[in-house]
């Protein structure tokens, strides 16, 4: 027992100060975890929302197979493409290093779900059959299925209720449903994924995209893809061909395209300033919050402090507990939201089909903003100490 008890004293004389301190009054140190773990929460949510913005508004783009891409000057973004002539992409076949052009049609329109009957908002695309034009190995396979008319390909990860059709698609039946006053049959399922605009999509032909939406015309192309001769530079022919080319169109090499689509988000988006907006309240709240816990337990142990300064302990030590503190709060308040944080994405996930993950690198970066967080803070209430004068205290 007597080795038992001195094993207990030796522990509580190795535990570090801060600790101690933060322990003296529990109720307050759960408040401040509870209050960091609720902002690194927010602060996840609102990352990992602002991921799945640019993953569902650039997957499409990321997919294209072609070196370099042709959209309207006045297109915002992938979901709102002008058209433009297709004569522009014939016309960049004049340019040296171009050997081949193909183009896309989109739109968005109201399917009737086969199984519930409601009419879903679904991303379209048209493309040649003939022409690989997406890097989707399962599209590609099918294309031959797209060459039947009113035959479209279905992506089995859009949101909402599929579970019979999926069933039936896989063991090789063809499924039929409604797309304004046509019918049309689906033959095939590919893997892609949801976006904050359309419950999904489907790609088909160009005739049959054509039928789909008749007010279109075969002339007027919503995006063009452009492939070069083997060793060509894109970046030289781009710069030739928006030389070239009338304004009224605009040329980017593939990854250009993507930052294009990036770009739009973080620039112009009132949904990507909004997840951003709430990323900046989640660490003023943070901070906040734990600034409040350790400027009051400052002044509640200003009289300790003014002891340890008479004792001869120097300011850097008692500023060196303070950070203590505040880098045991920013762990335990971690821990806890990370935790909640991977069982709310995953519900998002089942909930919107949104592709929405915790990756590690994310992770990591919300831990240094937390100990950022709760270091700026402490640096803030240190300035209490400078009231710790044992002259004043003990008069």
């Amino acid at each position: 027992m007597f080795r038992f008890r001195q094993l207990l004293h030796t522990l509580r004389d190795r535990t570090p100060l801060g600790l101690l301190q933060l322990n003296h009054d529990r109720l307050r140190l759960l408040t401040a975890i509870a209050g960091i773990t609720f902002a690194d929460v927010l602060i996840f949510m609102q990352l990992g929302f602002a991921d799945a913005l640019y993953r569902t508004n650039t997957q499409y783009p990321r997919t294209l197979q072609t070196d370099l891409v042709m959209i309207s000057s006045q297109a915002e973004n992938f979901n709102e493409l002008q058209t433009f002539s297709r004569r522009r992409l014939y016309q960049a076949l004049d340019v040296p290093g171009v050997t081949q052009v193909d183009s896309l049609y989109l739109g968005s329109v109201k399917w009737r779900n086969p199984e519930t009957k409601q009419k879903i908002a679904m991303l379209v695309i048209g493309q040649d059959p003939h022409q690989v034009a997406l890097n989707l190995p399962e599209v590609n396979q099918q294309l031959e299925k797209l060459k039947l008319p009113n035959t479209v390909l279905f992506d089995q990860k859009s949101r909402g209720n599929y579970g019979q059709m999926l069933e039936q698609l896989q063991a090789g039946q063809l499924v039929t449903t409604e797309i304004g006053k046509s019918t049309v049959t689906v033959a095939g399922l590919f893997s892609l994924g949801a976006s904050f605009a359309d419950d999904g999509a489907l790609i088909t032909s160009t005739d049959t995209f054509l039928r789909l939406f008749p007010k279109r015309e075969a002339g007027t192309v919503s995006l063009g893809l452009i492939h070069l001769e083997p060793g060509a530079d894109p970046e030289t022919v781009r710069a030739t061909l928006e030389t070239y080319l009338p304004d009224d169109v605009q040329v980017f090499t593939n990854q250009g395209y993507v930052d294009f689509e990036i770009a739009y988000i973080q620039r112009r988006s009132p949904i990507g300033f909004v997840f951003g907006l709430g990323t900046v309240m989640g660490f003023i709240v943070g901070t906040v919050i734990v600034y409040q816990v350790l400027s009051t337990d400052v002044n509640s142990h200003l009289a300790e402090y003014a002891t340890f300064r008479a004792m001869g302990y120097r300011q850097r030590y008692l500023l060196g507990v303070i950070f203590e503190e505040a880098l045991i709060l920013s762990v335990l308040g971690f821990i806890p939201s990370l935790a909640i944080a991977v069982g709310a994405y995953q519900l998002t996930a089942f909930a919107t089909a949104l592709p929405i993950f915790m990756p590690v690198g994310r992770a990591v970066f919300v831990f240094v903003l937390t100990l950022v967080m709760c270091s700026f803070s402490g640096v803030i209430a240190a300035r209490r100490l400078q009231a710790a004068d044992p002259a004043d205290i003990f008069a």
